[in-house]
């Protein structure tokens, strides 16, 4: 078998949830071992957008919030979604200034990654932003924000202590580190 060969074959597919943000979908199956059954996908219907914002004394913007789904607080980068039909860059540069009012003179995409491939196809695209302007920030309605601008340092030990779990936040500040892309 060649790495590209899908080794799943779909024997029927039936919709089981749909919103504006995902989609469930069912199939039956047949595995690549040749048993049947079943597999769950979700669907996401926007990139998943994240910004690491380091200013020229190498302070990173973090956000915090009430994450509903975990029901936890968590300390994270600048993030949201970016409509698939519109440039990556151009929703990254609208959720940096909607969540913490910063706008970017220079911008760098750091990397692309699947965050739960096993069930899901979401799609995130991490950005670097530097040469910062600090605005107003716009959060959406549904948004309790905290910002916090900190050494890059203690957002790394943040997430090495594990105080920081968010996947994005956590990929690209150790990206940042490991590359040494700040100033």
């Amino acid at each position: 078998m060649q790495e590209n060969d899908n080794p799943w074959q779909i024997l029927s597919s039936q919709l089981k949830y749909d919103n504006h943000w995902i989609s469930l979908t069912q199939h039956e199956v047949i595995n690549p071992n040749g048993g049947q059954g079943i597999y769950g996908q979700v669907h996401f219907k926007n990139y998943a957008i994240g910004i690491v914002a380091l200013d020229n004394l190498n302070n990173i913007y973090l956000v915090g919030q009430y994450r509903f789904p975990i029901n936890l607080y968590s300390w994270e980068l600048p993030e949201g979604g970016g409509d698939l039909c519109v440039e990556p860059l151009v929703s990254a540069k609208r959720e940096l200034l909607e969540e913490t009012g910063l706008v970017a003179a220079e911008w760098k995409e750091l990397f692309r990654m699947h965050l739960s491939n096993s069930v899901s196809d979401e799609l995130s695209i991490i950005y670097l932003a530097k040469n910062l302007q600090q605005f107003e920030a716009q959060p959406e309605d549904t948004e309790q924000l905290q910002i916090k601008k900190i050494p890059f340092e203690e957002a790394y030990q943040m997430v090495i202590s594990g105080k920081i779990t968010d996947s994005i936040t956590m990929a690209a500040i150790l990206r940042v580190k490991l590359l040494n892309l700040g100033y």
